[in-house]
């Protein structure tokens, strides 16, 4: 028997039993669909978290000061970047240092807001920096112009808005050279004027940045208290973003910046924090990659399911075509022939409902991607390995579970499968 009268066999087989054919590829159709589209969502989620690290800029390192107290102050350990070990001195001298690679530095400190225009009102992130700023984090001023130096010498009470927050609080446009009320509670309250409106970033990579605004570090430290001052009265910042060169290794700058701030703040064990934006992507990139695979671990629990099914019917099914062997069997049929007929249905099923199952997946990721689903937009990227190896597995599912049973059809002794009725 070659294998198209084998596959003919097979299709007036399924066509027989039609619902039962449909039900049992119903297993395989559900479990290749799954495997498609879970991972398609940890591909999406994995893309998504990259691309917002991305859009904070390029070639970025970030220094934070280290966690607070711990085992060598014999007090509580507290969260990472709760110790007040960076300045803004630190940032001017590491712009002084002449660090190879390295191509601009701004500190920053965040401390959140409320910021009220007449009736309009919102709380923001309030980031205190230095004009270096925008170069560094890869930011244009769209309207007006970003704090200055003279604006951080003065303390002066100006701030650049972000795109989102420059439309809720000035929605008919012209918020430059307007004044907008910042309050924290009902403590402190001062009027900015605005200088300025950034470039809107949009999209998951960047849309975050649309909702800061920017007014000068020593301006947030003198009248909010933001960062407080260090025992010898330096400006403290929770975070310094360094850009180095685009051809620059981050590695070796990394550790030329460590060895600087660990040498000027006189201590062994650096008080501080060096990541790269690169480590940032690789270390999501590894939890998402996790995700993807927990994901597409449980969806292929169905196809394993689907394929346990597949076996049964087709035990059942030599069960009830015991006769139908026998007489093959008889006319002179072959061992493998029973086999390769058996094997051929099985596959038939299950190639059959792989084929389903991806077109029916790639559907539902496509038509999710992008939506707004449980408050959050989803987001899917449909890889081509996904499909290949489901696929792959579902008809390597039909392989398998159509041996067994092709095994004891081709075992029947042909007087006794003729004889049963």
């Amino acid at each position: 028997m070659s294998p198209l009268d084998a596959l003919r066999v097979a299709l007036r087989a399924i066509a027989a039993n039609g619902l039962r054919s449909i039900l049992t590829t119903l297993g395989m159709v559900i479990g290749v669909g799954s495997v498609i589209v879970l991972i398609a969502v940890g591909q999406g989620a994995q893309k998504g978290v990259q691309d917002q690290i991305r859009g904070l800029g390029t070639d970025l390192i970030f220094i934070k000061p280290a966690a607070q107290g711990g085992a060598q102050t014999g007090g509580a350990r507290g969260a990472p970047g709760s110790a007040q070990s960076l300045t803004l001195d630190d940032s001017d001298a590491l712009t002084a240092a002449g660090i190879p690679g390295i191509k601009g530095v701004a500190p920053q400190v965040s401390v959140p807001l409320q910021l009220i225009v007449g009736g309009n009102n919102q709380q923001v992130t309030v980031i205190g920096t230095t004009p270096d700023y925008p170069a560094v984090r890869g930011v244009d001023v769209a309207e007006g112009v970003f704090v200055s130096a003279t604006d951080v010498d003065r303390k002066a009470l100006v701030v650049t808005l972000g795109a989102n927050i420059a439309k809720t609080l000035f929605p008919d446009g012209g918020a430059v050279g307007q004044t907008v009320r910042a309050a924290i509670g009902d403590r402190l309250s001062f009027s900015f004027r605005v200088t300025g409106v950034m470039e809107p970033k949009g999209g998951s990579s960047g849309g975050q940045q649309d909702d800061y605004v920017y007014i000068p570090v020593s301006t947030l430290q003198g009248r909010f208290g933001g960062g407080n001052r260090n025992a010898t009265g330096a400006i403290n910042v929770n975070q310094i973003n360094v850009q180095t060169l685009p051809n620059a290794d981050q590695a070796v700058v990394e550790v030329q910046i460590t060895n600087f701030l660990a040498d000027r703040h006189k201590v062994a064990t650096p008080d501080f924090t060096v990541q790269s934006q690169n480590d940032l992507v690789g270390a999501a990139g590894q939890v998402s990659q996790t995700l993807s695979i927990l994901l597409g671990s449980i969806a292929g629990i169905s196809l394993v399911v689907g394929g346990i099914g597949v076996m049964n019917i087709m035990l059942v099914s030599v069960t009830e075509r015991t006769r139908e062997i026998g007489i093959r069997r008889a006319v002179g049929a072959r061992a493998k022939d029973i086999i390769l007929q058996f094997v051929t249905d099985a596959l038939t099923l299950c190639v059959g409902g792989g084929l389903l199952g991806i077109a029916i997946g790639m559907s539902v990721a496509i038509a999710i991607n992008g939506r707004d689903i449980g408050g959050s937009a989803m987001s899917t990227v449909i890889q081509p390995w996904s499909v290949a190896v489901a696929f792959a597995v579902s008809a390597g599912i039909g392989a398998v579970s159509g041996s067994y049973p092709a095994y004891r059809a081709s075992r029947l002794d042909p007087i006794t499968a003729l004889r049963n009725e």
